[in-house]
């Protein structure tokens, strides 16, 4: 700790992109490392808590400060030990305990995947446990998830899995008449609306979102005090000013901006009115508050970081979170070595017309991957049928795989939107012909061809395919109509249902009928899971 005053008292004037100036960027330099030391003086060890816990872990480290890395190792070992002896439940019914400890842990560069054997983002997968704390349960949801970009992960135990799309709008559902958001009644809270608008800011791009903002920000213009604070619940304190001015800066809106001073007043200068040098911050001038200092000073970082031009407080892209090697992260010890895991490219993407569905998750998720397409901006048509042509595509997009071979079929031509897709999943082994020299590209899909194809992505994917005669009898014979199906799939079918890539909760196959998009999404989805690809 003792560069850290020296280092800060360096900085000079700053520019900040809006032609703001902070005149005062002296005092926040000195206020930050001057809180950044008592607050590493006073959290001796840190560990999981609301106060004396992760938001000090967080403003220490976003802070960039030289603060010694044995105090980020001793919050990580604690979080560790918590987790191992709460078998990965940190709170029954608080979700906001994975959200907060999600962020911290990110913040260090930890793989909050992986913490003791526990995946601590697989609780926000369950939309009703996580909203059931209120809105601050899908803030902080949002916030943690995007402060990795991580992906929601499929919750098994969830009544009704978790999007993206679905904590945004459970967000905008619950603002209040009067323009912000509140945990209870009918009056916007500056405390709330400020996290609000910080989880909503990565979503701007979604118009219903912006409106919101704006509502949002006008009304916390309105009730703005004269001298630049907020108040919460009848009085002014430094967490509401703290939680405004990271909206701010997580939105890129200067503290400058002419709605946000009152009387020559910014939200800063009432903050800094609640510090103390050497002790921190207050909460309403009546008393030193832990909770208020670690929150004054995580609001200083955020503006400081903004006067850098460096990723806002919660955007952590710019933390190399470290991944141990895992066998999950890679895949199957036996896949092909062309086969790659799909990276996010659409976080939160969804249709309209799938709200209701059983695969609804399923399709989400390969969505997100860029793996499989609506038939337009909004609509998925989860009954339709699929093409071979379009099955071709997915199934190439799902596994990674880069263009290889070249057409030997007179009606797939280079000229073709599917060409490079059909002539790579036939080099693969993936797809064959109809017939020596067609593809019949524009051909449906029936439920026992898609499972022959899936059985053939699997093996590349390190899956044992193999089934024996007896083993496929077992399988097939809870189905009615099984001796319907071709002989020729039958092993695929048996090796589809095993593995829960087809549905065995069904009574029947329909081995002849058309599979629908939806269909394919779901034996997609599971398949990519059960290879570890996702």
């Amino acid at each position: 700790m003792k560069k850290i005053i020296s280092l800060l008292l360096t900085f000079s004037l700053l520019i900040i992109p809006g032609n703001m100036t902070w005149a005062a960027d002296f005092d926040i330099s000195r206020a930050i490392a001057d809180t950044a030391d008592f607050l590493y003086k006073t959290v001796k060890e840190p560990t999981i808590a609301s106060v004396g816990g992760e938001w000090a872990v967080i403003g220490l480290k976003r802070s960039d400060l030289d603060i010694p890395g044995d105090f980020f190792d001793s919050y990580y070992n604690n979080v560790e030990k918590i987790v191992k002896d709460k078998k990965g439940i940190l709170h029954s019914r608080k979700y906001t305990e994975y959200s907060r400890v999600i962020i911290a842990l990110t913040a260090i560069g930890k793989n909050p995947e992986s913490v003791a054997g526990y995946n601590l983002l697989m609780p926000l997968g369950d939309f009703e446990n996580t909203v059931w704390q209120g809105i601050n349960g899908a803030v902080w949801a949002l916030i943690a998830l995007d402060s990795g970009n991580y992906e929601i992960p499929e919750n098994p135990d969830a009544s009704i899995q978790a999007t993206r799309e679905m904590y945004v709008n459970h967000i905008l559902e619950k603002q209040t008449q009067d323009g912000g958001w509140t945990l209870s009644g009918a009056t916007a809270d500056p405390d709330i609306t400020g996290m609000a608008l910080q989880a909503l800011s990565v979503y701007r791009k979604n118009e219903r979102v912006q409106s919101a903002i704006d509502t949002a920000l006008k009304a916390m213009s309105a009730i703005q005090d004269s001298k630049g604070g907020f108040s919460s619940f009848g009085a002014s304190n430094a967490e509401s000013c703290a939680q405004m001015l990271v909206a701010l800066c997580s939105l890129g809106i200067s503290v400058d901006d002419e709605r946000f001073v009152k009387n020559g007043y910014t939200i800063v200068d009432n903050l800094l009115n609640y510090y103390t040098p050497s002790s921190g911050f207050a909460h309403d001038k009546d008393g030193l508050s832990l909770l208020a200092t670690e929150q004054g000073l995580y609001g200083m970082v955020a503006l400081k970081r903004a006067m850098e031009q460096k990723n806002s407080l919660y955007d952590m892209s710019d933390v190399k979170v470290t991944l141990p090697e895992r066998e999950d992260t890679v895949g199957l010890k036996n896949r092909h070595a062309d086969i790659k895991k799909t990276k996010v490219v659409s976080p939160g993407k969804t249709f309209s017309d799938i709200r209701e569905h059983s695969a609804k998750a399923s399709i989400e998720e390969l969505a997100s991957r860029g793996i499989i397409n609506g038939k337009g901006e909004d609509a998925f048509e989860p009954y339709s049928t699929m093409t071979r042509a379009e099955f071709a595509t997915i199934i190439t997009k799902s596994l990674g795989l880069l263009k290889k071979g070249k057409s030997s079929f007179s009606d797939v031509t280079e000229k073709d939107w599917f060409y490079d897709f059909v002539i790579t999943a036939y080099e693969y082994g993936i797809i064959k012909g109809v017939s020596e020299n067609e593809f019949n590209p524009q051909g449906t899909i029936t439920r026992e061809e898609a499972a022959v194809m899936v059985a053939r992505a699997s093996a590349l994917c390190g899956m044992d395919t193999v089934r024996l005669v007896d083993s496929i009898r077992n399988t097939l014979s809870q189905f009615t109509d099984y001796v319907k199906s071709s002989q020729w799939s039958r092993e695929a079918l048996s090796f589809c249902y095993d593995e829960n890539i087809l549905d065995d909760k069904v009574t029947e196959i329909k081995p002849k009928e058309a599979i629908t998009r939806a269909e394919i999404a779901y034996m997609l989805y599971n398949m990519l899971d059960a290879s570890l690809l996702l």
